[in-house]
């Protein structure tokens, strides 16, 4: 694969429009793998809980806690390693980042205790903080400017991973050192990213011999303007991954509890349902490059509530279609609020993709604790019920300003 990347990136050197797009067709495929590996390891923590929660006799509240360690671990880095990138590239940090990955799922694999679990997802946490920066700058880079394709592309291999962990899981993780096998996956992973890194950096080179810099641009709208509508895409991602967070955390004892499903049955309808994150990422971001993120944010944000606020009423067949359906609608939101922030704030892709990589983190890892413990103290049905109105807040979309038409910077 580096020789196709490395020929690839040379073509581009002459300006070739054909070239150019074959370049980042591959160099998207490629990062879209890696993070399809990347995040069916993460979905793998999720879809062994039922078995880590029977093996160290664990409460909702300390499953909720241990997602807590995981994402909140990596929210916090994320912002800090887009910013540090933004001014100082580093290419290969997305494979030692992986290998951050490796070492917190061996661990996993032989934890003895419920603290040494805390640390193992504390270092799959801290792979994930520094490969989601600096991977959503290597997809706008290899964007040819259709900057919500190109993350769309990025953030489905994520999805999609995230439907086959769970798939996986049932299949092949049946005690707790079958963990072990996923470390194959990771293994592929750096090598896939080496030689992105490859690529990034001969890129950063040529830019350098052509005089480009990475420099603020100017952004399309006043200050105040920036500051409000942050505002708004920060509680949009809020509202959503809070809401997601009910549905990969406490999904399969959802099943298991209200219509008395098995494990591993529970497993298929979680991938079900990440499977149509997977279906509907893809949609967002290419739509937004045509007809407006904004508009694209607020259909799939406000526009799942219907669906949402009768999931806790219906019976096993309706639950499944409606995740399904919450799924795709939900799942075109992220791709166009991150490339909205990335136009909104020219010149810090780094960071503004680590801030909203590490909020979505972050509030998936505190959505889960909290609900962990409404599930302990009300019932893991009443978490359904509350978390059914939090998409009405895609309300605050009318408070973003119209971008529409404004020249677009790479």
């Amino acid at each position: 694969m580096s020789t196709t990347i490395d020929s690839n990136a040379a073509a581009s050197g002459v300006h070739s429009d054909q070239s150019a797009e074959r370049t980042g067709f591959r160099v998207l495929s490629a990062i879209s793998f890696a993070h399809f590996l990347n995040d069916m390891i993460q979905s793998l923590i999720l879809a062994i809980y039922p078995m880590l929660k029977g093996g160290f006799n664990l409460s909702f509240v300390q499953i909720g806690l241990l997602t807590m360690t995981y994402q909140v671990t990596a929210s916090l880095l994320q912002p800090v390693v887009g910013l540090y990138t933004d001014k100082h590239p580093k290419p290969h940090s997305l494979a030692i980042g992986m290998g951050f990955t490796l070492a917190g799922l061996l661990l996993l694999s032989v934890a003895p205790t419920y603290g040494v679990l805390l640390v193992a997802a504390a270092l799959v946490g801290t792979g994930s903080s520094i490969f989601h920066p600096e991977s959503s700058r290597v997809a706008r880079m290899a964007s040819g400017g259709q900057h919500g394709l190109a993350q769309s592309i990025f953030q489905v291999g994520g999805n999609g991973g995230s439907a086959m962990g769970p798939l996986l899981a049932a299949g092949i993780v049946h005690k707790q050192a079958s963990v072990a096998w996923f470390s194959l996956a990771a293994l592929l992973a750096i090598v896939v990213l080496w030689k992105i890194g490859g690529w990034y950096a001969q890129q950063l080179a040529h830019r350098a011999r052509k005089g480009k810099t990475a420099g603020a641009t100017a952004s399309p709208v006043p200050t105040r303007v920036v500051v409000r509508a942050m505002l708004v895409l920060l509680v949009l991602v809020f509202s959503k991954y809070f809401y997601m967070a009910s549905l990969t955390t406490y999904y399969t004892f959802y099943l298991m509890e209200k219509f008395g499903l098995a494990r591993q049955t529970a497993q298929v309808y979680l991938f079900v349902f990440l499977f149509a994150v997977a279906a509907g990422t893809i949609l967002g971001g290419p739509i937004g490059d045509r007809i407006g993120r904004k508009r694209v944010i607020w259909a799939s944000i406000l526009g799942v509530a219907p669906f949402t606020l009768v999931l806790p009423h219906v019976g096993l067949f309706w639950t499944g279609v409606l995740t399904f359906i919450i799924g795709f609608i939900l799942a075109s939101a992220f791709s166009a609020i991150l490339v909205f922030a990335q136009e909104l704030i020219p010149g810090k892709v780094g960071m503004v993709s680590g801030l909203f990589f590490g909020l979505a983190f972050g509030m998936g890892g505190i959505g889960a604790a909290v609900l962990g413990g409404l599930a302990d103290t009300h019932g893991i049905q009443s978490v359904y019920r509350l978390c059914a109105y939090l998409p009405l807040l895609g309300l605050l979309a009318v408070f973003l300003p119209d971008l529409g038409g404004r020249r677009k910077t790479a």
